[in-house]
C-alpha cells in the first residue's frame, strides 16, 4: 500500500492529495528515510510523521484499503512510548508558556550563580 494513501486511510490528513504533499515535503520519514508518496508500507514499518509542532513516531501494525472511522484508524499503527512522552511534555511546555510562566531550566552555572547573588545584595 502506498504511504500518502495509507496515511489517509490511518487519518493523519484529511485527504490524500495532503498527505502526498507532506511526504514529498519531507514531513514523514518510513525507517529513518525520507520518501516519495509512491513508496509501498508493510506491516512493521517505523514512521515518523511531523504535523504543526508534533512530530508522532509510529509503528504500523495493520493495512487497510478503505477509509474508516477513527477507531478502525486507530487500530493500523501504534504510537511508540517515547514519543507519546515527548509529545505530552512539550504540550504541557508549550501550555506554560502561553500562560506566562517559564519552562523549566537548567540550574545556572557557577558564575551565573555569583551575578545572581551580586545582584540581589545590591541595595536598591
Amino acid at each position: 500500500m502506498r504511504v500518502d494513501k495509507w496515511l489517509w486511510v490511518a487519518r493523519f490528513f484529511k485527504t490524500r492529495s495532503k498527505a502526498k504533499e507532506a511526504v514529498l515535503g519531507g514531513k514523514v520519514h518510513v525507517n529513518g528515510e525520507r520518501t516519495k508518496a509512491a513508496r509501498d508500507v508493510q506491516i512493521g514499518d517505523k514512521l515518523e510523521i511531523s504535523r504543526g509542532f508534533d512530530k508522532e513516531v509510529i509503528v504500523i501494525t495493520g493495512l487497510s484499503e478503505r477509509r474508516g472511522n477513527g477507531a478502525a484508524a486507530q487500530a493500523l499503527y501504534e504510537e511508540t512510548e517515547e514519543s507519546l512522552n515527548r509529545r505530552l511534555e512539550e504540550a504541557a511546555n508549550r501550555r506554560m508558556a502561553r500562560a506566562g510562566l517559564a519552562t523549566p531550566k537548567l540550574k545556572p552555572s557557577k558564575s551565573a550563580r555569583r551575578a545572581l547573588r551580586e545582584l540581589k545584595q545590591k541595595p536598591a
